[in-house]
């Protein structure tokens, strides 16, 4: 399907169709629906339990590399979740930026979906901890799910255990994983080991809107 903004298409790949709630995964800022770490993103969703959406962000639609600005991106998120059936749950999020985007939309829009899951949030710029971006966090009133890896250098773990979240907010940290959940051997984990500790999370938290 195709969801209409400020005259461009964006496109939306439903993928699955199984009973579970309807995730809706956004890339990150470098990223897009059909990359890599996305489609495995999705596949453990799926394993799950969920049913995932995936999108593009208009920059991406128009072959751009920058991000747009913020109410823009939340404009565009708002846009497809406007545009999605919905017969059941509805819970929103995505990798880094694109769960950032969805986090801010829920800040501002509390009933825009059911429940909000984060991989990866970015809660700092690398190597700049004193730019967090916690602030609207506490307006989020719907569960969430924060799934952050202990080597994420986008989320230092001291820094986001001080940030004040509101209650139904779970932070559950990855075993030796990075950003986008690789594994350094030297951590004595391996990427299975991430697998299987994310779709544990995921699991647990995908059937509370059952």
């Amino acid at each position: 399907m195709t969801v209409s903004y400020e005259g461009l298409e964006i496109p939306v790949l439903l993928d699955g169709g199984g009973h579970g709630p309807l995730v809706v995964l956004a890339h990150g800022a470098g990223s897009h629906m059909e990359h890599e770490t996305i489609l495995w993103l999705a596949s453990l969703v799926r394993e799950a339990g969920g049913r995932v959406a995936r999108f593009n962000f208009a920059y991406r639609v128009l072959g751009k590399g920058m991000p747009d600005r913020m109410p823009k991106l939340i404009a565009t998120y708002q846009a497809v979740v406007n545009a999605l059936p919905r017969s059941g749950p509805l819970v929103i999020g995505g990798h880094s930026m694109g769960g950032r985007v969805a986090s801010m939309l829920l800040a501002e829009k509390k009933d825009a979906a059911d429940g909000l899951l984060l991989f990866g949030y970015p809660l700092h710029p690398p190597g700049q901890p004193e730019k967090l971006r916690d602030a609207h966090l506490p307006a989020i009133s719907v569960p969430v799910l924060q799934l952050s890896g202990t080597e994420d250098e986008f989320c230092t773990r001291e820094l986001m255990e001080r940030v004040a979240l509101p209650a139904g907010y779970r932070v559950k940290w990855i075993d030796g994983a990075d950003h986008s959940y690789s594994v350094k051997k030297s951590s004595g984990k391996t990427r299975k080991d991430a697998e299987a500790q994310i779709v544990g999370e995921l699991r647990t938290f995908l059937s509370e809107f059952a």
